[in-house]
């Protein structure tokens, strides 16, 4: 816990409600584990994706290719060694065949890093075995899949300077830099130009603020960042169940020029391929190394399911499918306990369209998937769930709408996200051209089909920097009836944007649950609440009040400040126990 000038106060009020402790009590079924029935990375399972797949058993990833670019693991002199491929003889990838892209410099070497990303996302083997965890199967996210395993500086050279594209649905980057560079904004504008899929990681932040790493930054890019597994000496729990992401252990948003990252959220620690063993796997760890490949491998399942009908081919359009692909996996993710908009405050943050810890959410893979099933629909009366890729121009359509009936308003959500490409040239350096982006902003209205005076709006966002827009909220009880308009936005500079742009929306109705995850008080996430959960709100308290900034976790009753109320709620759940928490888990010290 950080160190405060507090800390005297923090200890001796930590001392007085410790005197308040009772009886610990277990909520039963409240937060049980998700089950292990054998397959390995649970992970997987957390995120939907092995629930997707008994949705549909083909689903795979056959037919669907990823570009996995990895650095080398090595470096002499800030050379690198060229060490930087999967360990292809491991078990894992007996039935798996890589092309691998090099410098050719130096012989080519193994990479532990490598081969825990291809393995989560194309490893299968039903032999698979821990001494800690007993027998499993392992299988990956996209198991059927194939992969080219690209050396970094070879596709700097060869695909982003040249502006090639590489043979893949799918490009996976599992590493980054602190600053935006001329190959950045060429990976970019391959996406923007060609419609490839660019999933990247954000980084591992040590101290909240760490800077988003590039490419995951782009504007262009899914930005994937870590969901923490929960805190137990026990390896099984550890690898099965997960509590939030964190800014100490994910890096976050905003970037340097404002934008909002991560878009999305995934489980980081899973069991994985040992490099120099080819029958033993390892957990890696919370990092967002290895959450990337999970959500890459959701993106590959979608890929291959809009592939298989026609009618959904407009998702792998190589002219905006990148923005549709994104915005449904950003629509259907789940919120976890904590997210708002922007930072946490008191009111809705209509200019961040993502929260800056968790973006649009954790992964739901069976989500993503009912959203691309439900269809494109064009604007007009539109089912409950749905998508479009479609065009707005200033001169012919400057404004759609998509109108939703909801035959019970009363506890439902209506969540919406507006996807679209920034623009940057075919050649190096790949400049940015502001001339051909727009700033869209996103709305809904609330309709009296009766008293058109009774109109209105019911929320809204207008990101002057972000090239997405994202609705979250509660449905008015009274209304039944929502029109969701896209236009350009008031901000938007007439002489110096683009006359039309190509958008993806997404958009969806769902029941409102009622959220009360353990993760809302256990934010050591040990599996119990009690002092060592006062002291780290107490200590947020104080950061909060010296550094208006600050993630406010501890901010339960969401009123945009840690008081008494917070308190007062994480007593009443004092010594809440998870089904999973194990006693010998407590740590006082």
């Amino acid at each position: 816990m950080t160190q405060t000038v507090n800390d005297k106060f923090v200890s001796r009020l930590i001392a007085v409600l410790a005197l308040a402790l009772g009886p610990a009590v277990t909520i039963a079924g409240a937060d049980a584990p998700a089950g292990a029935d054998g397959l390995q990375p649970q992970g997987l399972r957390r995120s939907g994706i092995y629930a997707l797949r008994q949705t549909d058993p083909t689903l795979t990833g056959a037919g669907v290719k990823f570009a996995v670019v990895c650095r080398s693991y090595t470096y002499v002199d800030d050379e690198p060694q060229n060490d930087y491929r999967p360990a292809v003889e491991h078990n894992c990838f007996k039935t798996r065949q890589f092309g691998f892209w090099e410098q050719a410099v130096l012989p080519a070497g193994i990479s532990s890093h490598s081969t825990a990303i291809c393995s989560i996302l194309l490893g299968e083997d039903p032999d698979a075995f821990d001494s800690e965890i007993g027998p499993f199967y392992y299988e990956g996210a996209a198991p059927q899949a194939e992969a080219d395993v690209y050396e970094f500086l070879y596709f700097l050279t060869k695909n982003v300077l040249t502006h090639t594209p590489p043979d893949a649905d799918v490009m996976v980057a599992s590493w980054g830099c602190q600053f935006e560079d001329w190959w950045t904004r060429g990976i970019e504008s391959l996406a923007e130009h060609y419609g490839i899929i660019v999933v990247a990681s954000i980084g591992n932040g040590e101290v909240p603020g760490d800077p988003v790493l590039y490419p995951g930054a782009g504007a262009n890019v899914i930005g994937v960042g870590v969901v923490d597994s929960v805190n137990t000496d026990d390896p099984a729990i550890r690898l099965t169940d997960f509590a939030l992401a964190n800014p100490e252990h994910s890096s976050s948003g905003p970037t340097g020029t404002g934008r909002c990252k991560p878009d999305i959220v995934a489980p980081g620690n899973l069991v994985a391929a040992d490099a120099a063993e080819p029958n033993r796997y390892e957990p890696v760890g919370d990092w967002s190394s290895f959450s990337t490949p999970v959500v890459a491998g959701t993106v590959g399942l979608l890929v291959q399911k809009a592939r298989q009908e026609p009618e959904l081919n407009a998702a792998v359009s190589p002219d905006g499918g990148n923005c549709v692909i994104r915005a449904i996996l950003l629509n259907s993710a789940t919120k976890l306990p904590y997210w708002h908009k922007g930072r946490l405050q008191t009111e809705d943050d209509h200019v961040a369209p993502l929260d800056y810890v968790q973006g649009a959410g954790m992964l739901n893979a069976v989500g993503a998937y009912n959203h691309l099933v439900a269809g494109m629909n064009k604007p007009g009366e539109a089912p409950l769930t749905g998508w479009d890729l479609n065009l707005l121009d200033k001169g012919r359509t400057p404004e759609n709408s998509y109108s939703v009936t909801l035959a019970e308003p009363a506890d439902k959500l209506i969540t919406i996200t507006l996807v679209w490409n920034r623009h940057y040239a075919d050649v190096s350096p790949f400049k940015a051209i502001p001339g051909k982006d727009s700033n869209l902003r996103l709305e809904l209205w609330a309709l009296d089909p009766d008293t058109r005076g009774n109109d209105y709006l019911l929320d809204y966002s207008d990101s002057s920097v972000d090239n997405l827009e994202h609705i979250h909220v509660a449905a008015d009880p009274g209304y039944s009836h929502y029109r969701i308009v896209l236009s350009f936005s008031d901000d938007e500079n007439q002489q110096a944007s683009a006359s039309s742009q190509r958008y993806a929306l997404a958009w969806n109705v769902s029941d409102r649950e009622q959220n009360d995850s353990i993760f809302w008080y256990d934010l050591n996430a040990d599996g119990i609440v009690n002092e060592l959960d006062f002291a780290i709100v107490l200590d947020n308290l104080v950061h909060s009040s010296t550094s208006p900034d600050g993630y406010l976790l501890g901010d339960i009753t969401a009123d945009g400040s840690i008081d008494v109320h917070d308190l007062e709620d994480l007593l009443e759940r004092n010594n809440r126990r998870a089904d999973w928490y194990v006693e010998s888990d407590v740590k006082l010290e």
